[in-house]
């Protein structure tokens, strides 16, 4: 399921009146103990997966049926304005409403600079018109979801553009521990299909729901998707490449996506 979406909403602590402010950072590094743990780990991650330099927020809303065109202004006003506000260390780099796949999904990937930028981002929007905006989306809203996640080294976010089309965003529930497998396994197969097309981007979770995979495709139409995946079965390896990667896997989702009129890519 698409970021595994509670049954409920929930208020983000953020945008609660006298609730006490936590960094990510200092949920990461809490004490010594988990500092040292964590920058074991982040190391690891950095330098054998991760492009290191960014992270992505990935917001993952169910609307309300009844209530998708509202939705759609809200948010809007909401990812549209802080993507203008020049004082945020945030950039929008994308979002969609889903058409095939979970119905009523409507789904924002965020870039912040690194989780310092993050943390900023969320002290300034709890402290300026912003925070208006975004609870007016919330009547809107049966549940939602936030995860952060990090670009794959080899494959940047691509920058905004306008080519028209669907979006397919595949996601990939990992075994613990399989990362690394699973990044070398695919990044061979993505180097010798880019002649093909390569994804709009590619990241692995690590805040949130954890040991997930999600990459980010763009096609002229289903039909140009489908004869790009047949095609790309008479390269050598490719296979290969597919047969691993499933054997790493828990759960495979694939969601067809259309890009809303702000979103930078589309």
């Amino acid at each position: 399921m698409l970021g595994h979406v509670a049954k409920s909403p929930l208020k983000p602590n953020f945008f609660v009146k006298g609730s006490r402010c936590i960094s990510v950072r200092s949920l990461l590094h809490g004490s010594p103990e988990a500092k040292k743990a964590g920058d074991i780990e982040i190391l690891q991650h950095s330098r054998l997966v991760a492009r290191g330099k960014y992270v992505h927020g990935f917001e993952v809303h169910r609307a309300k049926p009844d209530s998708i065109d509202k939705y759609k202004e809200a948010a809007e006003n909401y990812y549209a304005g802080i993507k203008s506000d020049p004082r945020l260390h945030v950039k929008l780099t994308g979002s969609w409403e889903t058409l095939v796949g979970d119905q009523d999904v409507f789904v924002h990937i965020l870039e912040y600079e690194n989780y310092a930028g993050y943390d900023k981002t969320m002290e300034l929007i709890r402290n300026s018109q912003h925070v208006e905006s975004y609870r007016k989306l919330l009547p809107h809203i049966n549940s939602r979801t936030t995860q952060l996640a990090q670009e794959f080294a080899f494959l940047p976010t691509a920058p905004p553009h306008a080519q028209g089309g669907i979006f397919e965003l595949r996601c990939y529930q990992l075994k613990p521990g399989t990362l690394l497998e699973w990044e070398n396994a695919w990044r061979r197969g993505i180097e010798a299909r880019r002649k093909f097309v390569s994804p709009v981007g590619a990241w692995f979770s690590q805040i949130g729901r954890l040991h997930q995979v999600h990459h980010l495709w763009q096609y002229p139409s289903l039909d140009a998707r489908k004869e790009t995946r047949e095609k790309a079965w008479q390269i050598d390896g490719w296979a290969e490449t597919v047969s691993k990667t499933a054997q790493l896997a828990k759960e495979m989702d694939s969601f067809i996506l259309a890009p809303l009129p702000y979103s930078p890519l589309k």
